[in-house]
């Protein structure tokens, strides 16, 4: 048993080091709700926060206090007030978010100077930097509604937060912004998290939710475009009103030139760290980098499936394929298109009996290579993979050995290949086996 846990810890570890090397400089805007504050989690999630500052991850912490803000108001016998999902903000509200951001920050600072020996903060050495970072205006009066000390963001000092992590520290941020008449105003974190992320040009937004799961995109592993996203806000009526707040805010970033965004359950132990450094995650990326014009292949396909193939195979690059074994295989093809023209393509062939797939006949036309589409494909197929618990994905190649290789294939043998995969090789071809785990 511990063997095997060890196995498992090793396997873990090794497998999250394309991640690591992908993240590290990156920077992460995180938005999370008042909520954490006052969860088991909290801990943990410092702990977590302190990794990903190890691993060389520039992060900005947005919290949010809204369920603070309320006790506050209560205990002085006041009930929020909200008008078209919005609060009202009085000097006596005022108040109660000013003591609330104020505490959230003092605690979460406490945290962050945690440094005992044998815990995950031992040397950890983290600075913590909060300011008036965000200039804010008020809403004013909306339907006739004075929103008094309710504010908008007006703009963010995306350089003074950039010289903060360039000085290897963690920048907060939370529910308050500042006029340049020398208010307060309370704000929404949703928006500053947005208007950071978006001023910094950061790599990520990433959002923790309430709710214990957060929709996929069409069964498809936990991902959505930028326009599938949009239109879940218009149409799914039933979202939590977090995830709906949340993805919301992805949005809004991934518009603002943000290229990925995601939603994490906060209650999914680890759930930062497994979104960010395995390939299944466990919550839903959002993302600019559109899927949206790949798709399996249809018979109409085939016609340009050939234009696409045959030029590549008189360079002997791919091997021909007649338009009778296309027809017959067309499901096991993806397309990705452009206004309706096959710009590229990719084959998955499964051997589950041994745990693994083949990718073949990975092409894209010429004119619209370099922009990333075959990386696009390759990613697709090993998720569609993973999802069907295969273990291994392999490829036959004569020129393209390197560029398996750069993304995380390795050199076999012909005998790792699946025995009946072994008998219908044409050896004359001399082709290399690249071999990637997954």
């Amino acid at each position: 048993m511990t063997e095997t846990i060890q196995d498992d810890f090793v396997r873990s570890f090794r497998a999250s080091a394309p991640y690591v090397h992908a993240h590290r400089g990156r920077t992460f805007v995180l938005l999370v709700g008042g909520e954490l504050l006052k969860s088991a989690g909290l801990v943990s999630f410092v702990h977590d926060l302190a990794l990903l500052h190890a691993l060389g991850v520039r992060l900005v912490l947005v919290v949010g206090a809204r369920p603070q803000i309320d006790a506050r108001l209560a205990e002085r016998g006041l009930s929020p007030q909200f008008h078209d999902g919005l609060r009202v903000t009085d000097k006596r509200a005022l108040d109660c978010v000013k003591e609330a951001a104020g505490v959230a920050r003092v605690e979460l600072e406490a945290l962050f100077s945690m440094g005992l020996p044998s815990s995950p903060m031992e040397g950890a050495r983290l600075r913590v930097a909060s300011g008036n970072f965000v200039t804010a205006r008020p809403v004013g009066v909306k339907a006739g509604v004075d929103h008094l000390y309710t504010g908008s963001v007006r703009r963010v000092d995306a350089d003074a937060i950039r010289a903060r992590l360039d000085a290897d520290e963690i920048v907060l941020a939370g529910p308050l912004g500042y006029s340049l008449t020398g208010e307060a105003f309370n704000v929404s974190t949703a928006e500053v998290a947005v208007a950071i992320a978006a001023g910094l040009g950061a790599d990520k937004l990433v959002g923790l939710v309430e709710a214990p799961s957060v929709p996929s995109g069409d069964g498809r592993f936990g991902e959505l475009s930028l326009t599938e996203a949009s239109a879940l806000l218009v149409s799914a009526g039933d979202l939590a009103v977090d995830v709906r707040r949340q993805l919301a805010a992805a949005v809004a970033c991934l518009e603002a030139g943000v290229p990925r965004a995601h939603l994490v359950p906060r209650r999914a132990d680890g759930g930062l760290l497994r979104e960010l450094f395995t390939r299944e995650g466990v919550g839903l990326m959002i993302t600019r980098e559109s899927f949206e014009d790949l798709r399996p292949a249809r018979l109409a396909d085939v016609v340009g499936l050939l234009a696409l193939i045959e030029p590549l195979a008189a360079q002997g690059l791919l091997l021909r394929r007649p338009r009778e074994l296309l027809e017959m295989d067309i499901e096991r093809f993806t397309v990705a298109t452009r206004d309706g023209l096959v710009v590229a393509c990719a084959a998955l062939y499964p051997h589950p009996e041994e745990h693994c797939a083949e990718v073949a006949c990975l092409a894209v036309r010429e004119g619209y290579r370099g922009d990333g589409r075959a990386d696009l494909l390759l990613a697709y197929l090993e998720r569609s993979c993973v999802e069907a618990g295969l273990e291994r994905l392999f490829a036959l190649t004569t020129e393209a050995s390197h560029w398996f290789v750069e993304r995380g294939f390795s050199v076999a043998a012909l005998e790792d290949l699946p025995s009946g995969r072994r008998k219908q090789l044409d050896r004359q071809r001399r082709s290399k086996v690249l071999m990637k785990r997954l």
